[in-house]
């Protein structure tokens, strides 16, 4: 006997209905199709339209549960051998900002960096855990005070793995020789702060307009020595954000049309200096909607270079193809833990960096062992029953559960508990948020938006990518 796939459904601000399974297999349609569906009278064109989708399955078999199945699999990503790591040899910063997440150390103390052994105990580690491909982000503190620590990891990852990718987390504020030269190797990135706008830039970090000066004079070199490997992120306020016009105009300056829109994190120093950054609310989402909407006008006349929101255009790929894992907020079962860790100054081993926060701030100890005595895979098991959505009451009824992923940990930092009823959580409206204005821009009419989003996920041209039922 034939039957329809379960399936979810959510309206967007628009009317339309968007449907999926299980696996994700995205569709919209309308009220009168919702009631069909629901009453057991589909019409025959609605047979025929499922069918073709794969979404009616007739007997054991059946090529389109094979098919669903196939999806499925693809959504669910096995653990892999350790292939990102983020190490931070010191905890030590020259600068103070307010909204720092991690506990830092002024740039002068004593006991916060890696000592000769731990720094063979990590090699070890990245030696023993690692497989044949690595990427290693050095952060901090200000990673850069220690670049003979730095240098050491990046000399043995280039003997050991298979063109290995390195990171380097630096606030720019001082551009040595040394630094310079290790800025030009070809697989080394920089990615640094640039909070919308110089002024705002000036106000949160640098403070002095010698400092910002030279910080911009630095970026400029950087951007010379390592073409196309550079990147900024900007630690936005939300109650003191910048013009979009201003924060586009800033980014276009050194050329970066990539733009990850970033409000403050919940973490670290962030808790008690900006409270408010425990939920984004209104004022956010009218700021962000902004910037894409911006972006997407400047795009209509852009030639070759485009601006893009990194975070959208990577929830855009989400809905569309199963199997793409890279961003590790973004897949259920989220892995913590295992192709995936953070060693820091001290040697402990964390699952993620917010975890490493959490422990630096007091509040809860989620480190997963060191690199002196290896994994405790105990506590990591632990850590994995909130790390799938699929066994979530609440996520398993939402439409995009496959394309969305898990991140209890965010839910310890800002809720206290990871039990918390998911939409309740940042994580679940952040993303509900993202999705909806991702399926929305896919169905535009709009020739201005649909050529925005063809540059986005790299298309010829604009191409109809979510049916209607």
């Amino acid at each position: 006997m034939s039957q329809v796939l379960p399936l979810r459904f959510r309206r967007l601000t628009g009317g339309e209905l968007v449907f999926a399974h299980e696996a994700g297999g995205y569709f919209v349609s309308d009220d009168p199709f919702l009631d069909r569906l629901t009453s057991d009278a589909l019409s025959e064109a609605d047979v025929r339209t499922l069918d073709r989708k794969g979404l009616i399955l007739h007997g054991e078999g059946d090529l389109a549960e094979t098919g669903f199945l196939q999806q499925l699999a693809r959504r669910t990503p096995r653990p892999q051998a350790l292939n990102y790591v983020l190490l931070v040899p010191t905890l030590r910063c020259d600068l103070a900002c307010s909204y720092c997440q991690v506990s830092r150390a002024a740039k002068q103390a004593k006991g916060f960096d890696w000592s000769p052994e731990m720094l063979a105990n990590t090699l070890a580690f990245l030696d023993r855990h690692g497989g044949d491909k690595i990427q290693i982000e050095f952060q901090g503190g200000e990673p850069t005070l220690r670049l003979d620590l730095v240098q050491a990891v990046i000399e043995f990852c280039r003997m050991r793995f298979v063109k290995p990718k390195f990171v380097l987390c630096t606030n720019l504020s001082e551009l040595s020789d040394p630094l310079r030269e290790l800025i030009g190797a070809p697989d080394v990135h920089v990615s640094t702060s640039l909070d919308g706008s110089v002024d705002l830039h000036q106000k949160r970090r640098t403070r002095t307009s010698e400092t910002t000066d030279q910080f911009l004079s630095n970026l400029e070199t950087a951007i010379a020595l390592a073409p196309g490997r550079v990147a900024a992120l900007p630690t936005l306020d939300p109650r003191d954000l910048p013009d979009p016009g201003v924060l586009l105009d800033t980014y276009d300056r050194f050329g970066m049309r990539s733009i990850y829109l970033r409000p403050i994190v919940y973490q670290g120093f962030a808790r008690k200096q900006h409270p408010q950054s425990r939920a984004m609310d209104a004022e956010w989402w009218a700021f962000y909607e902004a910037v894409i909407a911006d972006m997407i006008r400047r795009n209509a006349d852009a030639p070759v270079q485009y601006f893009e929101e990194y975070y959208l255009t990577l929830a855009m790929r989400r809905l569309l193809q199963p199997g793409l894992d890279a961003h590790i907020d973004l897949r259920s079962p989220n892995w913590l833990g295992f192709d995936h860790l953070v060693v820091d100054y001290d040697g402990q081993l964390y699952p993620t960096d917010e975890a490493r926060m959490l422990a630096r701030t007091g509040q809860i100890d989620l480190s997963i062992g060191s690199v002196g005595r290896g994994i405790d895979t105990a506590k990591r098991h632990e850590l994995q029953g909130r790390a799938f959505n699929a066994l979530d009451p609440w996520c398993s009824q939402c439409v995009y559960q496959a394309a969305c992923g898990s991140d209890p940990i965010d839910d310890l930092a800002r809720m206290g508990r990871a039990d918390v009823p998911r939409p309740l959580t940042a994580f679940c409206q952040r993303h509900l948020h993202i999705f909806d204005l991702a399926m929305e821009l896919l169905l535009s009419p709009d020739e201005t938006v649909q050529r925005s989003v063809a540059l986005w996920l790299g298309l010829p041209g604009p191409v109809q990518l979510v049916d209607r039922v």
